[in-house]
């Protein structure tokens, strides 16, 4: 897999959202020897942890600004990590170098987030940068193909996982999601902009009400990225959280596209869910 990687330039910028993965991804690119810079969105990125990292505060909205910290950075190479709750325009604080090119924000905002991620990077490559994905730059942070943990999912959960995948692909046009949970044959929720954990909220809550009749330990959590989806932008991903929302909702495990989903902290997520008698595994393409 490593010989079909780019050659990356000295330095990465790292337009960093929130949670673990920007700074994991940082890691695995000083691990290869490349230098990361951190532009971290404020209030959005983990103030406490972009300290140790060569980086730069910026607003969303501040694309002049942003353009000229790359500039002065010799960043050619960009990649866009961690989670953002979208913003809706009149929130954001224009700079002059957003007002330049509202028009394209503009058009990139009439549609899903896979649309609006897709336009803004177009921006960006209309002024010389690279946009590349985590497969470009920390393909280690990827699921594998198999099962990681010790359970492992009977013949009637991979029936449960067929039907979240055709679910799935099937609401890709309306850029919807990218999870769902079937339990038992049963489509019993899918993943909204609230994102993962409000999705496994709904389900424990849906437990404590007794809307749910099957017996704890039972239904799958399925991710999968949307069909004809940018690949670089927006991967599903899965964590030591996840497994904690796993656990409140009372589910055997989850499934998602091996090579196609970010994993956060796998050695504190394999070792949670071994705790608690989850799989996890990584499905073929």
């Amino acid at each position: 897999m490593t010989d079909s990687l780019p050659q990356l330039g000295a330095k990465v910028g790292i337009i960093a959202g929130g949670g673990t993965l920007p700074f994991a991804v940082a890691d695995s690119l000083a691990a290869r020897g490349v230098t990361p810079v951190l532009f971290a969105l404020k209030g959005t990125c983990d103030d406490a942890r972009v300290a140790p990292y060569r980086h730069h505060w910026l607003g969303l909205g501040a694309f002049g600004k942003l353009l000229r910290l790359l500039r002065s950075e010799n960043c050619r190479d960009l990649v866009f990590i961690g989670s953002l709750v979208r913003p809706s325009l009149t929130e954001l604080r224009l700079d002059w170098g957003a007002l330049r090119v509202l028009p394209a924000l503009l058009a990139a905002y009439r549609g899903g987030d896979d649309h609006l991620l897709t336009g803004v990077g177009s921006l960006f490559e209309r002024h010389g940068f690279r946009l590349l994905g985590l497969r470009d730059v920390a393909p280690d942070l990827l699921m594998p193909e198999g099962c990681l943990t010790r359970a492992m999912p009977d013949s009637s959960v991979e029936a449960d996982i067929a039907k979240g995948r055709a679910l799935l692909a099937a609401l890709s046009p309306f850029d919807i999601g990218q999870g769902c949970v079937v339990i038992e044959g049963h489509v019993v929720a899918v993943e909204d902009t609230g994102g993962t954990d409000e999705l496994l909220g709904r389900i424990a809550q849906l437990r404590v009400a007794r809307r749910i009749s099957a017996k704890p330990g039972h239904g799958v959590l399925v991710k999968a990225p949307k069909a004809g989806q940018d690949l670089r932008f927006d991967l599903p991903a899965l964590g030591p959280k996840t497994i904690e929302g796993l656990i409140a909702a009372q589910l055997g495990g989850v499934a998602v596209v091996a090579g196609h989903t970010v994993v956060a902290e796998p050695q504190a997520m394999i070792a949670a869910a071994d705790r608690a008698g989850l799989f996890a595994i990584g499905l073929r393409p």
